[in-house]
């Protein structure tokens, strides 16, 4: 994470586990974890932060890993046919 830059965390107990959220205040960007309360306040923002930084770098459009999975970047590309049944 960038020493320069805002984040919002917010921790939001739910049981046995803890919701984590962090915010970018500059862009609005958000993202979640759910972690187990034992690992501490600090692991748990660690990991939403991590995750934070993430998802900003794929939305910008760098490499942050993974097999390149999601929706593909071009408009170009057909929308597969629908097909019956539920969709979970």
């Amino acid at each position: 994470m960038a020493k320069d830059r805002e984040v919002i965390i917010e921790f939001l107990p739910c049981g046995a586990y803890v919701k984590v959220s962090a915010i970018d205040a500059a862009t609005g960007c958000e993202v979640s974890i759910v972690g187990d309360p034992l690992r501490g306040e600090a692991a748990l923002e660690d990991l939403a932060v991590q995750k934070l930084d993430y998802v900003m770098k794929r939305r910008a459009g760098g490499t942050a890993g993974g097999t390149g999975g999601g929706r593909p970047a071009s408009a170009d590309s057909e929308t597969p046919p629908r097909r019956k049944g539920l969709y979970v």
